[in-house]
């Protein structure tokens, strides 16, 4: 592993921050959703109901402990610590003119104290907390006015902190929404309520492009800000493989990817494919792009690819000719790999697999923002949590990450994993879903002490840190 490599944690502001009317903030997306459970989906309110939760509300109180939880990230000896900036707390409307200097404010410390700490601040700059306001007045990213509303909110964060981030990512997670039929994805992606008889998939592709737009132009401002800032997009990588080496269960995972990861072909080529110019020409699909539009993606290319990664997919053929591709119904099993309590596929080799390929394509530098393993951790009478299974889960995958650097010539900027610190879960709102090295003392119903203590993993990945990855 080269010598600077980027080891830290990762978090989102809406999963941690809480504070969520403080100072000037506004509602945003996360904001409107409850908690979720067991044979119980999150629910999009349209107004704050008196008598439901909203677990993101206060989540883990962020925003009053940063400097306890830097003091412990600091202590695990983090490179970096990757969060994001709500865009509801700068901009509390999204398209005012001005920005609110006391959400401004707040950044401007909580970055100095992770710099003071030797810690670099990874930031994305749009992670499911786009201002419910642009949703009400605007519909979301169907509508194109929110381009420019979000190209003045970038401008002014590489502006404010263009001397304390060098790392930066535009959408998280972009292409989570290739499922247009999930409807927390899409609201939380691009703000997106859907009407009765609305065509949802034409929609989110217009969505889609909207904020490819919406990045490239804010990557080529940044670099006129400064041209050190490395800006990167964000892509839940979950690929996706043939079922057999049967050719037409090959061809389906070729379509399939297509239609999961066409996001990085404009976001690192500038340019629309030509299997997804193909398709919308197919479906009819009469999408608003303008020449000026494709001339902003080919000068907006981003400087490195970041990722998450949690797992693989497969999928088997079914003779469409077209390579069509459905999420909800074209996913087939692995025999060969074992799964989480909550039926994520679990594929450490897939790790070394997605290094490989994304390198193949695009021999851009990557980094690693999300992996991790959420479980039910059971806090022991005398405060421990014995999480080997999380070690075992990190172990196994930084092995293969080691592997695409060491042994297949990968360029790797750093490795950083998710949930660092006891969150809320995105899917389901609920605390017991635990990914940190970090206990969080909240329960489910909003209950508990905030109290930070540490898991067995903490002081495991204190020492993989302090030996390069070495010591595993």
């Amino acid at each position: 592993m080269r010598k600077d490599f980027l080891w830290g944690g990762a978090v989102a502001a809406h999963q941690v921050e809480g504070g969520y009317n403080e100072k000037g903030k506004g509602l945003n997306v996360s904001d409107m959703m409850t908690v979720g459970g067991v044979g119980k989906k999150r629910q999009i309110t349209d107004t704050i109901l008196p008598n439901e939760f909203y677990p993101n509300h206060e989540a883990i109180d962020f925003y009053h402990h940063y400097k306890e939880d830097i003091a412990l990230f600091k202590e695990m000896g983090f490179k970096c610590f990757r969060t994001s900036i709500s865009w509801a707390r700068i901009f509390p409307q999204g398209d005012e003119l001005e920005p609110n200097e006391d959400g401004l404010k707040f950044y401007d410390e909580m970055f100095d104290e992770l710099l003071k700490n030797g810690i670099q601040p990874v930031i994305t700059l749009s992670h499911f907390e786009m201002p419910y306001g642009l949703v009400k007045k605007y519909g979301g990213w169907r509508n194109r006015k929110l381009i420019d509303c979000f190209v003045r909110f970038a401008k002014v964060c590489f502006e404010r902190y263009q001397h304390q981030v060098k790392y930066w990512m535009t959408f998280n997670e972009i292409n989570n929404q290739a499922n247009y039929k999930a409807d927390v994805a899409v609201f939380t992606n691009s703000g997106i309520l859907f009407e009765e008889g609305e065509d949802r998939e034409a929609i989110v592709y217009q969505a889609a492009l909207y904020e490819l737009i919406a990045s490239a132009k804010a990557v080529k401002i940044a670099h006129e800000i400064n041209p050190d800032l490395m800006i990167g997009c964000m892509m839940a990588m979950t690929p996706i493989y043939p079922y057999s080496c049967n050719p037409d269960d090959m061809l389906k995972a070729v379509g399939a990817n297509h239609k999961r990861f066409w996001y990085l072909d404009v976001h690192a080529r500038g340019i629309i494919p030509g299997y997804m110019k193909s398709f919308f020409k197919r479906k009819g699909y009469d999408l608003d792009l303008t020449q000026e539009d494709l001339e902003a993606l080919k000068h907006g290319c981003v400087d490195y690819i970041g990722f998450s990664y949690y797992m693989s997919f497969a999928t088997k053929g079914d003779g469409n000719i077209n390579l069509d591709y459905d999420e909800e119904n074209d996913l087939c099993d692995n025999p060969y790999i074992q799964k989480t309590q909550w039926g994520w596929p679990i594929d450490a080799k897939g790790l070394r697999y997605t290094l490989n390929w994304l390198y193949d394509r695009y021999q851009l530098p990557m980094f690693i923002v999300e992996n991790g393993f959420g479980a039910i951790d059971q806090k022991e009478v005398d405060g421990s949590v014995h999480d080997q299974y999380r070690i075992d889960y990190l172990k196994e995958h930084i092995q293969e990450m080691k592997k695409a650097v060491d042994i297949d010539g990968v360029d790797l900027l750093g490795y950083t994993v998710w949930g660092c610190i006891d969150c809320v879960s995105f899917s389901t709102g609920e605390m017991k879903k635990r990914y940190g090295f970090i206990y969080v003392d909240k329960n489910n119903d909003g209950s508990g002490s905030l109290k930070r203590s540490k898991k067995d993993s903490f002081e495991w990945y204190k020492k993989v840190i302090e030996t390069n990855g070495e010591v595993l």
